[in-house]
């Protein structure tokens, strides 16, 4: 009994010297989790958990604190001014534009402001306040990037007049773009799980020559969440928990994700489950995108029926699933080993967009679906920081994924149902340095490779007698590959003026098998072997925070790939498109003006214009096949094309952006992008380049105080005329809005929004919006689904 007391009383003395700190959102004053609390005498890390406390008592000797946390102001102080501010620290925002901390462009943390490209960060502040659906709609979130949709299940970013396989995906520094991403529309961004993204950056402009092939637009980085380790003797357990709905598409989700460690292992387990019904567009806007019909199969006949609710639009709805698991070893301070493993999977869904084609004045299809999109990926990544002669830290990332797709189509009143599968697995290494050699350089280098299987398959089932029989495939059985080698540097020409320079080499090899029993190809065989070089130049004039001025001379390319050199589709009605081995790689050059203002810590202005050449464009263009310009293909004389470097593409533009602190508590956004481009063919004629999007862009309105946060903000797209149309959207009547002419056009419009949060506790808040207010009817541009109409949201999040 007297022990008993005794280790009370112990444990009482020992309570009574301990030291808490507190770290606030000086705005919100919502405690800020994960706020690295550094010491160098005595060397010592601690973070604040997920009330914003830690225990500082062994830091009661330090000579000097830092407190840091990525998106605000580090703050340095001595144990003593805690002291005296009794031990709660506020923590100011960081400026967005200025300040922001990034890993996009070397893959290894630095400032925006160290870097003379133009990048943007969305936080997970962001997604949380502005809760969207898919990971395509938190790129849409941004403000800079354009997001295309053909179907509820995709959404397709467009980026400076670039998109799909020019630009490039990158999820814990592992490539994600594989040799089937295709010149069209893709919907790959869909698998990642926006509850599992810490951070996602966009790097616009080549970024080749870190990233190599297919990063000619920008790069998109996504940094999933990561395991935290104790800072304590005792163990960590921490997690969040979220359910929503949307009333748009009567949308069902729930995500977990729970976290348990110690000081040198720490275990990570995300889970998130979407429901979504048919999508409904909103009331105000034209005819043309109103979905008057939908089929179904009775009694073995395919049946039109009239849509009762033409607002509805059917087929659009499906199901995902996510999970992610990572498990992180830190045997010391030198050392860092994670191993990850993400799944996702999708339920079929409706290609929305084939169900609006016509024929002989009936629908043209009666099933047109995407089969369960399937991505898997298990990486290894091993970090080490220790200064040595070679670098100072070094990160190496191998990584497994599989990828699987497919197409389903039936044509009205056939019994032939088709399907053709498409299975990628990809394999990868990538080897990256960071040393600072002295006070004025620092250099970046290091090593890739990557190869991808493709496998690729075609049956036709017969639903009379469900007998089926192999058909065509989509693309050969082939290998991919291509690895590369790059080497950067930052020299500090004066404390006022940086010099960013980069080189890159690479090569990319192609190997594949044509089948001749279904199209008499002239060959059976293709292989492709060369190589690519590219390179950057840049400078960043700063001036004490106030001034930021960049400018970036770059080039990237692209290699070809198998989707380019080696697939049969019918890319419209009465044109289908076939293989071309004669390939070669395309090359873009860039340059980039930019310029960022801060105005007495009030208002942030920034601008940034671009132009953009390419070179040996890949672009689908009239093609003989055996000598022959037609074919009969599915059932129909179609005219036969291929993807060629036949053209050249010029792009130039201008991103405009404002920020302004009004008072403590509200801000004033305003984001607008202009682009405009080309496409010059061989004969000199020219053609608007299909995805220059039209202006667009975001006006925001903010409030922050202890408790609540809201957001009200538009949306808005200019109009692209019949005349600006490209010529490959000019006879896709089933997606555009018909003008008076009875020309295919892209209207204007608008959506009206409210998000707002509520913190109930500190641990737990409920979200809510109103989407498209005015219920505006509308496409973005080149879409096939309209957008949502008026939508109602809501969800409910806890941390623990």
């Amino acid at each position: 009994m007297k022990q008993y007391i005794f280790g009370l009383l112990l444990m009482g003395l020992v309570g009574l010297h301990a030291q808490t700190l507190t770290v606030t959102d000086k705005i919100s004053q919502q405690p800020i989790e994960g706020v690295e609390i550094i010491s160098t005498s005595p060397s010592i890390v601690l973070q604040t958990d997920n009330k914003g406390e830690a225990d500082i008592t062994a830091l009661k000797d330090a000579k000097g604190i830092t407190l840091q946390r990525m998106g605000y102001e580090s703050t340095y102080m001595s144990y003593e001014e805690m002291k005296f501010r009794s031990f709660r620290i506020e923590l100011v925002p960081s400026n967005e534009i200025m300040d922001e901390v990034i890993i996009s462009v070397n893959k290894f943390e630095q400032k925006t402001e160290t870097t003379p490209m133009q990048i943007t960060v969305i936080r997970r502040e962001t997604q949380q306040l502005y809760n969207p659906q898919t990971a395509a709609d938190l790129l849409g979130a941004s403000g800079k990037v354009y997001i295309q949709k053909s179907q509820q299940g995709g959404g397709s970013p467009m980026i400076r007049g670039f998109a799909t396989n020019r630009l490039l995906y990158s999820v814990d520094g592992v490539r994600m773009n594989t040799a089937i991403f295709r010149a069209g529309n893709i919907q790959n961004v869909i698998s990642l799980d926006p509850f599992a993204i810490e951070q996602t950056e966009v790097a616009f402009g080549p970024g080749s020559v870190t990233y190599g092939s297919d990063a000619i637009g920008g790069v998109m980085s996504f940094t999933t969440l990561k395991p935290e380790f104790s800072l304590t003797d005792k163990p960590l357990y921490k997690g969040s928990a979220l359910s929503r709905f949307s009333s748009a598409n009567n949308e069902k989700t729930f995500h977990f994700d729970l976290t348990i460690a110690e000081k040198k292992w720490s275990v990570l387990t995300s889970i998130s489950h979407n429901d979504f019904d048919d999508l409904r567009m909103g009331q105000h806007g034209p005819d043309d995108y109103l979905k008057p019909y939908y089929i179904q199969r009775v009694d073995s006949q395919d049946v039109v029926f009239t849509n009762e609710d033409p607002l509805v639009q059917n087929p659009s709805g499906y199901e995902q699933t996510n999970i992610m698991q990572k498990v992180s070893l830190k045997p010391n301070n030198n050392w860092n080993i994670t191993y990850g493993l993400h799944y996702s999977e999708t339920s079929e869904y409706g290609r929305y967009d084939r169900h609006l084609r016509f024929k002989n004045g009936l629908p043209r299809y009666a099933k047109w679906s995407y089969g369960p999109q399937i991505w898997r990926m298990q990486n290894l990544s091993i970090s080490h920081y220790k200064s040595n002669k070679l670098y100072d830290q070094m990160k190496l990332i191998g990584a497994m994924q599989y990828f699987e797709e497919s197409r389903i189509s039936r044509s009205l009143n056939k019994d032939i149902e088709s399907t053709q599968t498409e299975q990628v697995k990809a394999y990868s290494m990538n080897l990256d340095f960071k040393k600072l050699w002295n006070e004025k350089n620092q250099l970046f280098y290091g090593a890739e490779y990557v190869t991808n299987d493709v496998t690729s398959t075609g049956v036709d089932l017969d639903i009379t007698d469900l007998s089926t029989e192999t058909s065509a495939s989509r693309y050969p059985q082939s290998t991919w590959s291509t690895y590369g080698i790059y080497l950067k540097n930052e020299t500090s020409l004066s404390d006022k003026l940086l010099l960013a320079t980069g080189v890159r080499y690479s090569v990319f090899n192609i190997e594949a098998q044509f089948d001749t029993t279904f199209f008499p190809f002239p060959f059976t065989e293709a292989s492709l072997n060369k190589g690519a070089a590219n390179g950057s130049v840049g400078l960043v004039y700063k001036t004490d925070k106030q001034l930021i001025l960049k400018t970036n001379l770059s080039s990237g390319f692209r290699a070809p790939n198998i989707d380019d050199m080696g697939k049969i589709f019918d890319s419209a009605p009465g044109v289908v498109v076939v293989p071309n081995p004669d390939l070669k790689a395309e090359t873009a050059y860039n340059i980039d003006l930019g310029v960022a203002k801060n105005f007495k810590d009030k208002i942030t202005v920034d601008a940034t214009g671009f132009y953009t050449l390419l070179q040996d464009a890949i672009v689908r263009n009239n093609f003989q096949l055996n000598g022959q310009d037609s074919i009969i293909y599915d059932g129909e004389l179609s005219q036969v094309q291929a993807l060629q470097n036949a053209s050249k593409a010029i792009v130039y533009g201008l991103q405009l952006g404002m920020n302004a602190k009004l008072s403590e508590h509200f801000t004033f956004g305003i984001i607008g992008n202009y682009q405009k481009g080309e496409e010059i063919l061989e004969d000199g004629s020219t053609n608007p380049l299909r995805h220059a999007a039209p202006l667009f862009g975001t006006a925001k309105l903010n409030y922050r105080n202890n408790k609540v946060e809201f957001s009200v903000y538009t949306n808005y797209q200019d109009e692209m005329s019949a005349a600006d149309m490209p010529d490959s959207e000019k006879d896709k009547t089933e997606i555009y809005a018909l003008d008076e002419n009875g020309d295919t056009y892209a209207p204007a419009w608008y959506t009206l929004n409210f998000k707002a949060k509520y913190h109930i506790t500190e641990l737990i808040n409920i979200s809510c919006g109103l989407e498209n207010i005015t219920d505006q009817r509308y496409k973005p541009y080149s879409s096939g689904l309209a957008g949502a109409g008026r939508n109602f949201i809501f969800s409910f999040r806890t941390r623990f």
